[in-house]
């Protein structure tokens, strides 16, 4: 029920910003993210995984010269620790972000479906990725807080730092 109802989420967004905004895709407000994070497990799953480390892809529109909206997938691999096995999680997530200037602070959320793998009888659950950071024409430097909140209530945080480097269309 939880996939429905984030799915139905994210497809009346999307049409209601494709129907209200003409897009026009150009160099100066679309570009790809690609980058690297790395992060440490937090709570519950500090206990099986000792380190996460991923890779991220994102296309972004920028809205206004302040706002930006996109999609995001990746993979984040946390390393198990004690016996513990490694397990993955790949996002398929809509993200937002607002820059305050051209150059300078920024603040934005992935919100979307972490899929899990390596995980015995959980398939993932709602994936969610507050970030805060600094950017400039080509890359961005932050901070985020993940967590995916699996089935069986099981929730997977990672507190890290990433790095994206922008590529123009």
């Amino acid at each position: 029920m939880k996939k429905v109802i984030l799915l139905l989420a994210l497809f009346i967004a999307g049409t209601t910003i494709a129907q209200n905004h003409e897009v026009d895709v150009t160099s100066k407000n679309s570009w790809l993210k690609i980058g690297l994070n790395a992060g440490v497990p937090m709570g519950d799953i500090d206990d099986v995984s000792s380190f996460a480390l991923g890779m991220e892809l994102k296309g972004q529109y920028l809205v206004t010269p302040n706002f930006g909206i996109g999609l995001t997938t990746g993979y984040n691999h946390l390393f198990g620790k004690d016996g513990f096995d490694d397990f993955g999680i790949i996002p398929a997530a809509a993200f937002a972000r607002y820059y305050f200037k051209p150059k300078g602070l920024f603040i934005g959320a992935d919100f979307g479906y972490g899929f899990l793998t390596n995980v015995d009888n959980n398939e993932g659950g709602l994936y969610l990725n507050p970030q805060i950071g600094y950017h400039n024409r080509d890359w961005n430097f932050y901070a985020y807080y993940q967590n995916t909140f699996a089935e069986n209530d099981i929730d997977i945080q990672v507190l890290g730092i990433g790095v994206t480097y922008n590529l123009r269309f």
